[in-house]
């Protein structure tokens, strides 16, 4: 989940515009690291934000492991809190990938490149929606005997998204040489 919190808060710092002539201040300029970078760094930071976001779906997989052996009672405001972290980091890793993805569409007439960008990033929407349903039929309060068929089908949604994931990876690697 997204908060509004997450959304609003950048990780692109801002360049105060100069002041009009009228006196009104101008929007302030976005600068961006990336701008002048090759390819190949863009490519290069697309696989280091993925490392995050690996790292964060570790991180939310053992706070629902921690949540799950906690109770009863269950610890749900620590659970929270780890959700909360966790979606600040995918929060961060999309505005960034999206970035990126900008770039490469735009300014840099990559679209191969930026369409793969945007396949990756629709991935781990999937990626994330899907394990955020296992965890939550995973709850001992909504678990059900029913479950498990479509507990298994969901966890074959997670292995191939992440299959596909790769494989975007891959490609996305591979035309990037050929674009230099």
């Amino acid at each position: 989940m997204i908060t509004a919190e997450a959304a609003s808060e950048s990780t692109v710092p801002a360049v105060p515009g100069d002041t009009a002539a009228t006196g009104v201040p101008e929007r302030e300029e976005l600068v961006w690291p990336w701008k002048d970078a090759p390819i190949r760094a863009l490519v290069q930071r697309i696989h280091q934000l993925q490392a995050e976001r690996a790292q964060a779906f570790r991180r939310l997989e053992e706070g629902h492991r921690q949540y799950l052996s906690s109770g009863p009672p269950y610890d749900f405001p620590r659970y929270r809190s780890t959700v909360h972290e966790v979606t600040q980091v995918f929060a961060a890793a999309s505005r960034e990938v999206l970035a990126v993805e900008a770039e490469l569409a735009g300014p840099r007439a990559q679209p191969l490149l930026a369409s793969h960008v945007r396949s990756l990033q629709q991935l781990e929407e999937t990626r994330l929606t899907t394990v955020a349903l296992l965890q939550l039929m995973g709850t001992p309060e909504l678990t059900g005997q029913d479950d498990s068929l479509q507990m298994h089908q969901l966890k074959m949604k997670v292995i191939k998204t992440m299959e596909a994931i790769s494989e975007v990876l891959q490609d996305l690697r591979f035309d990037a040489e050929s674009a230099e």
